[in-house]
Order: structure tokens, then sequence, then C-alpha cells
């Protein structure tokens, strides 16, 4: 039995010998990759290791696509031309499909129908999206079940720096509406609002307000992939509709009850992005008893104008402190909104244009909010 135990233990230790000397069978995971990559000259280069595919692409907000470089190993890259100081949304595009940088896990693009990734380049103190050492307001998430539309549903809830539940006057407050496919985040998380807010405030320009960011969606179908969408006539006026409700009878009756917010409609605006800007259009200029401010960027989500504001006239002038109504001339809904303009003008109802250069993106509407934020609730005595 001695003899048969060391001769077991012989071969065991002889079978580790030759093993270790053997070729490994494993194989080594491959390096990490860098991206993306912001240089100090504002180039920016980005990395997709995919060593089958037969062509990528990068496809970047505020920019056409473009085919990516691959090298021996099968990592795919691209350096970009110096890029102004902002956040941008990007994927890589492989055989047709969008999909996000698996290396920038960090700076997601919130939407409800495609994730993207984001990069900053960042920028001087000056531009108000980037992080400064300023005092912070706080943004607070609200979910509750809605009976307007029959589901569970959210919104976001900006406070500003310093802010007092119990100020005599109440704080004027901006409803703040996204874009088709984006979710009640979209503002925070991508349009960097709360920040653009803290630095306008800390610098005297704007005064303190409440920013509440709903789901801008009455019929959440409308969003889901397959559906046509805004495409729809019958189905976008009753998304449009049924989120009109939502918000007047459902979340301005909370963010009342729960913050210290005035009810004069002198100090309650509403403004918002694409579908959002259509809404808050349709919304505020049918309830100017409600709303004394109403933005518009980029608006989107085609309405039926002279039904939707068949009510309207140079009557309206003597309640709305502001209407503005802003787009990228690069923006493909620059001629709407200009047909709008238009029709506006017609009824003999003041509103402020605003052009400027920029597409459909989000570095356009960073913008669009910076400059309107300080125009509010300055007549109104808040």
């Amino acid at each position: 039995m001695k003899r048969l135990f060391v001769a077991c233990s012989m071969a065991w230790a002889l079978g580790q010998a030759l093993a270790a000397q053997a070729p490994s069978q494993q194989t080594a995971a491959p390096p990490l990759i860098v991206s993306p990559e912001v240089h100090a000259d504002r180039t920016v280069t980005f990395r997709f290791r995919d060593p089958n595919a037969k062509e990528v692409l990068l496809a970047r907000e505020g920019d056409k696509r473009a085919p990516m470089t691959r090298d021996e190993s099968g990592v795919w890259s691209i350096t970009t031309a110096p890029l102004e100081p902002d956040y941008y949304g990007y994927t890589f595009v492989a055989a047709g499909v969008s999909l996000v940088d698996p290396a920038n896990p960090a700076l997601l693009k919130p939407n409800l129908r495609s994730l993207s990734n984001m990069v900053h380049v960042p920028g001087p103190s000056s531009l108000l999206w980037e992080t400064n050492d300023v005092p912070h307001g706080e943004v607070h998430h609200h979910v509750y079940k809605s009976d307007v539309v029959g589901d569970d549903r959210d919104y976001y809830v900006y406070t500003p720096p310093g802010y007092d539940p119990k100020w005599k006057h109440g704080y004027p407050v901006l409803y703040l509406f996204h874009g088709f496919s984006d979710d009640a985040s979209a503002w925070t998380a991508v349009g960097r609002a709360n920040v653009i807010l803290d630095n306008l405030i800390a610098q005297g320009k704007a005064k303190p307000m409440l920013l509440v960011m709903p789901l801008g969606y009455g019929v959440p179908d409308i969003v889901k992939p397959g559906n046509p969408g805004l495409g729809d006539s019958e189905t976008r006026d009753r998304n449009y509709a049924k989120f009109r409700d939502a918000l007047l009878l459902e979340v301005i009756p909370q963010i009342q009850k729960s913050y210290n917010v005035s009810k004069d409609r002198n100090a309650r605006a509403i403004a918002g992005l694409s579908m959002g800007g259509a809404e808050s259009l349709y919304i505020g200029l049918n309830a100017i008893d409600k709303f004394s401010y109403i933005g518009s960027f980029s608006a989107g989500g085609s309405v039926d104008t002279e039904r939707m504001f068949s009510l309207l006239d140079a009557k309206a002038n003597a309640q709305i402190h502001l209407l503005w109504i802003a787009c990228g001339t690069d923006d493909r809904l620059i001629e709407p909104n200009r047909k709008f303009r238009e029709f506006l003008t017609s009824k003999g109802v003041r509103h402020e244009a605003v052009e400027t250069p920029g597409a459909h993106v989000w570095m356009v509407w960073r913008r669009n909010l910076a400059a309107f934020a300080p125009l509010l609730f300055q007549s109104s005595g808040t």
C-alpha cells in the first residue's frame, strides 16, 4: 500500500511538471482599448474592436457617418478634426447595426428607441454646461400612477441652490419637455439643464427657479419601435392631448403640493425641444391663462396649425410676456418653424424669432436653454 501511494504521488507530480511545460490552451484576453480619447488639441480618437467586421462607421451627433480604419489586431479607429467644446452623442455602425461603445459605459445617452454614448470635449468655465465651482441645485426623481394615461410615469424636478421650502413668495417654474424617443431624464442626463441653471443663477443672469421635466408621452405606445410614431396624425393628436391633460391635471398639482412654487401664471413658463417644442406651443398657446412664457426649440411633430390654434389672435399679446421660437438653420425643421412664425404674424401674435447655426442636435438645444432661461420672470415681480 505504501509503494502504491508513492507511485501515485510520483505520477501526479510528473503530470503536473509535463502540464507546466505544455503550451497553454487558454487564449489571453485582448488588451483594453481607450475610447473615446480626447486630445489636448480637441481632436478625439474613437476605437472599436471587431476583428470580423468588414466595415465600421462612426456616427457622431452633428456630423455625417465616417469610415473607420482597421489595424492588424482588429481594432477600428478614427480621429476627428478639432471639435468645439461640448457633449457629443455617438455610436458605431457595423453591418448596418448601431452599437454602443463598450469602452465608454460611463457616458451613456438614454433613449427609449436606441442607446448611444457621449463624449465630452471640455471647454472653458464660461460655457454654461460645464460644471463649475458654484452652488449647485438638486435634481429629484418622482414616480406616480397616472389616471389620465393609465401607466406609472416619472418626472424630474430641479430645485435651485439655496431652495427654501418656506420662502414666502414661492418660486417660479419652467416646465421643460424632451423630444421624441427621449425619456424624462433627457434634459438633465444629456441637456445639462441643471448645470446650465446652476451657472446662470450663480452669475446673476437667471432668477432662481424650478425646472420640472415630465415624461412627454400621452400615448406611451407611440414611441415603441415599429410604431409609426408622430407620423400617424390621429395617434399624434391623441398623444398631445393626453400629455396636456397629464401635465395640467396631475403634474402641476403635484408640484404645487410638494414644492414651494408660485401659483401665479406670471411665474409659470413652458418650453421644449422637437416634439416637446410642439407640445409647449400646443399647450401654452391654448392655455395662456396658465402660462405667461412660452418657448420652442426646433419644434417638430407636425401639427394642424389652423385647427390646433384656431382661437389664437392678437388678444393673446396682453397675456404672453414672451413667445420665443428658435431653430437651427441647418435643421430639417427650419422651414416648418418659419411657416409657423408666418402664421403667428398673420394672427397678429408677437413673438421672438431665433435662428442659430446648427442642426437637430443637443448642441443647439443646450444653447437655446442658456439663452431662454435668463429671459424668464424678469417682468413678473418674482
